[in-house]
């Protein structure tokens, strides 16, 4: 009997998948990661609860499994609480979500299955993996649900982990999901998703940051792209590229954030249509669907997380980084966030625009 460990979150999806994996035959058991304590910076709305936790054992005990809890608040903190603070001082815009799979969920549970002997390790994204005997490779699929598609966050992962991954909720509806639970009694069966980034659940980024380090940051000058001085913004962290509202300024027309000047403390401003560009590069880039790029390929590619992807070409530039040309300029292109391309419904490959 092939053995599983399931990534236990406390929510539906996660309940659902281990109920899935049970039903065809696999030996289970659950594993809830305790990636933060819900102190007064991270507030108790957020995921990874104590809750969270009650409720994923709550189905595991409906379920007939053992359920553990894996303390990586240490690991959490290291490799996405602080990533995505240096990322948003040095004037980026992070995804953290994309760094959690990526330095502890898949990372962390694969390991614990490599050494108690699990084969598989499986979660509740959207998403699938297939095999093709044509390249000998693992594939990275869009879940069928497009409207729950998580392929995006999962692009990062490697050969080996897509070798080691089921992914139950790829062939299925959000609505489907609920059903099943709803039918098996699950105590989660009605409980709202998480929140896209579990620490800053009000969303409030900037007073996280100044209240989880302890630093200010000072006011600074807002400028057009002539460099002409129009007001004071009230610290650099606080505005993302694209960004219109609160910038408290009164302009004559509508301006948008397009460029941040860490060292100089500068917030530059531009007109809507000079928020669009035509290129990208990308690095840290992890390909899937091929082993390397060596002559540009037609793509669709995605810029954030909810982007309607964009037809594009795609150039290997040197030390592994790439270059995108989109056939249409592209609105508030942003460093830090994640550039995922896809041919059809598999991801080709991703890494972090620069």
């Amino acid at each position: 009997m092939p053995k599983a460990i399931i990534a236990m979150s406390g929510g539906v999806d996660s309940s659902v998948a281990a109920f899935l994996m049970k039903e065809q035959g696999y030996d289970i058991i659950g594993i809830t990661l305790k990636l933060h304590s819900g102190n007064d910076i991270i507030e108790e709305q957020s995921c990874c609860t104590q809750q969270d936790i009650l409720d994923a054992k709550a189905v595991c005990d409906r379920l007939g499994i053992e359920h553990r809890v894996v303390d990586l608040e240490s690991n959490f903190k290291e490799y996405v609480i602080d990533r995505f603070i240096d990322s948003y001082i040095s004037g980026g815009t992070p995804n953290p979500c994309v760094d959690c799979n990526r330095f502890i969920k898949f990372s962390k549970l694969l390991q614990i299955a490599k050494d108690e002997g699990f084969d598989y390790v499986v979660t509740g994204h959207y998403a699938r993996v297939a095999y093709v005997k044509e390249s000998g490779r693992y594939v990275l699929k869009k879940g069928l649900d497009e409207s729950k598609d998580q392929s995006y966050v999962l692009y990062s992962l490697t050969q080996d982990a897509l070798e080691h991954i089921k992914l139950p909720l790829g062939e299925l509806s959000k609505d489907r999901v609920r059903e099943i639970a709803q039918e098996n009694g699950f105590i989660n069966a009605s409980k709202k998703d998480s929140q896209d980034i579990c620490f800053v659940p009000d969303g409030k980024y900037a007073d996280f940051i100044t209240q989880y380090t302890g630093k200010s940051f000072p006011d600074g000058d807002f400028v057009d792209l002539q460099g002409k001085v129009l007001g004071t913004h009230k610290g650099i962290i606080r505005y993302t590229i694209g960004q219109r509202k609160g910038l408290n300024l009164a302009l004559p027309q509508s301006m948008y954030v397009c460029k941040k000047d860490v060292k100089e403390n500068k917030v530059t401003l531009c007109l809507d249509h000079e928020l669009f560009s035509s290129e990208l590069v990308a690095e840290d880039v992890n390909f899937i669907s091929i082993k390397e790029l060596t002559e540009p390929i037609k793509v669709k590619a995605k810029i954030r997380y909810k982007h309607v992807e964009a037809e594009a070409t795609l150039y290997p530039l040197s030390d592994g980084r790439v270059k995108l040309i989109f056939d249409e300029p592209q609105r508030a292109i942003t460093s830090g966030q994640a550039v995922v391309m896809y041919q059809g419904n598999t991801v080709v490959a991703g890494g972090t625009i620069i």
